[in-house]
């Protein structure tokens, strides 16, 4: 993880938020690469997911929605985590991280049933742990509930009526144009509708690099279906993101299917699947799958009182359509990516062995000697020449190793090399990232050789 984190600065991949004056605790803004690198994930994943599929469009909604919205969706009520407090250094914890899984449960979901109230605090100071923060012990306020949306003022004024949130998710942008949706697209069941965009938590405990930050990015798709449909619906989308995990080029040995206990499922969903990763600060969540019902698009109905219903062309019939959930995260994905495409294993050098679709540079072009102008000059014409279809990065500093060291680290899976024959065979070397074999290809040839490489 170490050694990641410091290539991701050192390469431009990933910097530390707002560094120069002392940076904001986990945020992170992505580098030259690091921006290349996420937006080859989402170019890929729009692809796969809705340019490729007749029952598929896209949304891209508003990050500020009105506040009625996260009322109806339940997340002014039920988007929080219970919370504890160290007295001594003041710190806050998730029930979780203080209490034993057990207790946690016992505490959580029953408090008040399960210990008599005048010894319900002394219940929590014996079976918590020690602070993780100070290491002070018996030393925790009793659990209260800490809502996660970031909230805001619309307008000049503060006050209750000017409240609003930054959206916790994406997810609810597509519900409130379900009915727009429908009638410009003329979609029929079943059919999604994707949307790529940010998302802010106030996590109370964001750590482990880009993992889990309150600033982040979403793929998601809501794809409505007949109820009856749910479960075959649901093992196809298993199976679209096995596939898709398959595509980044991430192994699947270290890919877990995890499915959520009844108790442990959010508040609109009957049924989640977790594909966790094994990271390597433990195995955690890389994305989710979630049959969601038809909570969001009745509540929003009752709420609105819109009409968000579907009518059956075939029946007439009038339901709400019931809803699989797919969300993957950007930000996790493109730290799963990296963690798998690093590989040190050989002593002279590092390679980031990224899937060519997704590498920030598909090839890289230099002259063999910088201080020859005849190199240069025809070097930089094929530059030219191929940016126009591709990702290319000019190199002419230090000598040829270094170079392609440089490419290798940040994952550039071709490296084109003009030479003194160059210049009479019109032929360039060509150097393969993986297997560091180099192989002579006409400059007329380089358009199609690079095409069938990296797409």
């Amino acid at each position: 993880m170490e050694k990641v984190v410091s290539l991701c600065k050192r390469r431009g991949f990933i910097f530390p938020g707002s560094e120069i004056y002392g940076g904001l605790a986990n945020s992170w803004d992505y580098g030259p690469l690091g921006v290349e690198l996420k937006n080859s994930i989402k170019s890929l994943w729009w692809k796969k997911f809705v340019q490729s599929r007749d029952d598929m469009v896209g949304l891209s909604a508003g990050i500020l929605m009105n506040p009625k919205v996260w009322e109806a969706s339940g997340h002014l009520k039920e988007f929080s985590d219970p919370l504890v407090e160290c007295k001594k250094c003041h710190t806050r914890f998730r029930i979780n991280e203080a209490w034993s899984e057990e207790v946690w449960w016992s505490l959580a979901t029953n408090l008040e049933e399960s210990v008599k109230f005048q010894d319900k605090e002394k219940f929590v100071q014996d079976t918590l742990k020690e602070c993780p923060n100070c290491g002070v012990k018996d030393q925790f306020t009793m659990p209260r509930q800490f809502n996660l949306m970031f909230k805001t003022f619309i307008g000049s004024a503060e006050g209750k009526s000017s409240e609003a949130y930054f959206r916790p998710e994406t997810a609810q942008g597509i519900f409130v144009n379900f009915k727009n949706v429908l009638n410009t697209s003329r979609k029929k069941l079943p059919f999604g509708v994707a949307q790529i965009g940010k998302a802010f938590r106030n996590e109370i405990t964001p750590g482990n690099f880009i993992f889990r930050t309150r600033e982040f990015e979403q793929m998601e798709i809501e794809y409505f279906v007949h109820e009856k449909d749910w479960k075959k619906t649901f093992e196809m989308w298993l199976h679209e993101m096995k596939d898709w995990i398959k595509e980044l080029g991430i192994d699947l040995k270290k890919v877990h299917e995890y499915e959520h206990p009844e108790k442990d499922l959010s508040h609109y969903s009957k049924r989640t699947v977790d594909f966790e990763y094994d990271f390597p600060f433990g195995r955690k969540e890389l994305y989710g799958l979630a049959y969601r019902t038809d909570f969001d698009l009745r509540n929003h109905e009752k709420a609105s009182g819109e009409n968000l219903k579907y009518r059956d062309p075939e029946t007439n019939e009038e339901f709400w359509p019931h809803v699989i959930e797919p969300s993957l995260g950007v930000d996790r994905t493109v730290l799963a990516v990296l963690l798998g495409a690093y590989d040190d294993s050989d002593p002279d050098r590092v390679v980031l062995k990224l899937k060519p679709e997704l590498a920030p540079y598909k090839a890289a072009v230099f002259p063999l000697l910088a201080n020859k102008p005849e190199l240069t000059k025809m070097a930089r014409e094929i530059y030219g020449d191929l940016r126009r279809d591709f990702s290319i990065a000019w190199d002419d500093r230090g000598n040829i190793g270094k170079r392609y060291f440089s490419q290798d680290e940040i994952g550039t899976p071709f490296c084109i090399t003009v030479d003194f024959d160059s210049l009479e065979k019109k032929d360039v070397t060509v150097r393969d990232r993986d297997t560091a074999k180099q192989e002579r290809v006409e400059i007329k040839n380089l358009r199609e050789y690079l095409g069938k490489g990296v797409c």
